[in-house]
């Protein structure tokens, strides 16, 4: 069957439990034997009714699976795109029937969320696959593994199908510990580290107070944030003002650069959320370095780098993206302290 028509078409599915499977458990034994549906719309199917054992539908996921049984699923067919497609330029580079991989703009939202119904990444990928797209979670969508600020460019990459998604969701997760996915960003940053490279480890949790932002928590979700110098900026009067930083991610936690960066005292030029007692710091920069950053009116974060297994041929591809006009005339400005 080709890949991703299961995720669509309506249909009844029968498997067999097999006596070597390492876990009974009904959801993880049926993601096994159904790689082309991701656990998720399995899950969904059974909370639905959808999954049977003898005639008798099994609402639990966590269901003990016996060797043997053999399990209907009744996969109906994906509904209607949500939200609805939008005609929005995309900068693809690379797409196959699996994935597609684009440079974000600064100012496009990658999901739909309140205030942003409309204009997404994810109304203009739903335009530009069309049929192409699966039924992940049983609606016809891109499959949405990871995310970048609205006002962060760089490297994105998206699941055309189930397969693809299940896959992309687990590189993700573990975050090139034992796989090949790496995720690389440049940053301006206030002030300049007094070390080459480092790490920050620390956990992230929402704001104790100001819920819309991240925060170094104790008790948060692990995050692990490496960064590397790349280059270092002095001010009109010579002395060190900023630097540019090449940092990786070990997690993917929401702001993770941001807040972390912030954190270790360096927060990244332009960003009005975590950085804004650092306003002050551009009385130290030239005329034409100040008009760069105001004329940026963002956190000044660039995804470059990407590199993942390909989820159908597990080829290992790498992307790299330049730097964005916008940053380009700020690395060139802080560069001649203008």
């Amino acid at each position: 069957m080709e890949q991703g028509t299961l995720a669509n078409s309506g249909q009844r599915l029968e498997v067999t439990v097999a006596g070597d499977e390492g876990s009974r458990r009904l959801d993880r034994v049926l993601a096994k034997l159904l790689p082309e549906l991701s656990r998720s719309r399995l899950k969904a199917l059974i909370l639905a009714g959808q999954v049977a054992v003898k005639g008798a539908a099994i609402r639990d996921p966590a269901y003990h699976a016996a060797p043997g049984e053999t399990i209907t699923i009744d996969v109906p067919a994906a509904a209607p795109a949500e939200p609805a497609g939008e005609d929005i330029a995309l900068g693809i580079v690379h797409e196959d029937d699996d994935i597609v991989v684009i440079d974000k703009p600064k100012g496009l939202v990658v999901h739909p969320a309140a205030g942003h119904e409309t204009g997404t990444l994810v109304n203009a990928l739903i335009a530009h696959c069309g049929t192409s797209l699966s039924g992940i979670g049983g609606v016809r969508r891109p499959g949405i593994v990871h995310r970048l600020d609205k006002d962060t460019t760089g490297l994105m990459v998206v699941a055309k199908n189930d397969r693809a998604h299940a896959s992309l969701t687990a590189q993700f997760a573990d975050h090139g510990r034992t796989g090949e996915m790496r995720r690389g960003y440049l940053a301006f940053v206030w002030g300049v580290p007094n070390r080459v490279r480092g790490t920050v480890e620390a956990p992230i949790d929402r704001h104790s107070h100001a819920r819309e932002k991240m925060a170094v928590r104790e008790g948060g979700r692990e995050a692990v944030t490496h960064w590397e110098v790349q280059e270092t900026f002095n001010g009109r009067d010579g002395k060190p003002v900023a630097a540019l930083l090449a940092c990786r991610l070990e997690t993917g936690r929401t702001h993770q650069i941001r807040v972390h960066l912030a954190h270790i005292g360096h927060p990244l030029m332009g960003d009005a959320v975590y950085g804004p007692h650092f306003k002050t710091k551009a009385s130290h920069l030239g005329p034409r370095s100040r008009a760069a950053l105001a004329a940026l009116d963002r956190q000044a974060l660039h995804a470059y780098l990407l590199a993942l297994e390909h989820p159908q041929t597990g080829a290992i591809l790498e992307w790299i993206s330049d730097l964005p006009d916008d940053l380009i005339i700020l690395r060139d400005s802080l560069r001649a302290a203008l």
